[in-house]
Formats: structure tokens, sequence, C-alpha cells
């Protein structure tokens, strides 16, 4: 089990990032606009280091949904390998069976 604190570290990235993606999405079309003059381009650059560190989504890290640890995470369940072995193996997860040959 994780810490609550970095879960709830982490939540909080997920709710900023959220609250600043417009303002991020329209900053960087205006960075990378090559048709934009240079000192523009530069200002809007200035502009999105101004923004808060975590409300960028590279912040953000991928946690189980149901203990929260960090590492080892399957992106299609949402679970670490952890949980999804002790799932899988109690028949909890709809589709997965245990292979033997």
């Amino acid at each position: 089990m994780a810490k609550t604190s970095s879960v709830e570290k982490n939540n909080r990235r997920k709710k900023m990032a959220k609250q600043y993606a417009a303002k991020w999405a329209k900053l960087k079309e205006i960075a990378n606009d090559p048709s934009r003059p240079a000192d523009e381009r530069f200002a809007a650059r200035l502009k999105m280091a101004t923004l808060p560190r975590n409300s960028h989504p590279t912040r953000i890290r991928n946690r189980c949904a149901l203990t929260g640890r960090a590492r080892g995470n399957y992106r299609k369940f949402g679970i670490s390998r952890l949980m999804f072995r002790e799932l899988a193996s109690m028949g909890m997860i709809p589709g997965v069976t245990k292979s033997s040959w």
C-alpha cells in the first residue's frame, strides 16, 4: 500500500493538469507556430514557464487504482502487476485465465 500522501499528491496533479489543459494547449500552439514572430513565440514559452509545475500532464504518475503502487502498472487494467496476479488467480478479471502447458 502506497503512502496516502503520495496518492493524494498525484490526485492533486491530475486535477491541476485538467484545470490548466486549455492554457497549456494554447501557449504550446503559439510557441510551436513557425509563422509567428520569434519574440511572440518566446513570450509564449516564458508564460509556459510561469505556470505551476504540477499543472503539466507529464508530472502525473500512473498508479494502481487499488493499492496506489507506482511501479509495475498495466495501463489496460489500471492496476499493479501484483494486484493483477491476485485478482486473475481468483478469477475476478473477465477473460483472463492462468496459462498452463
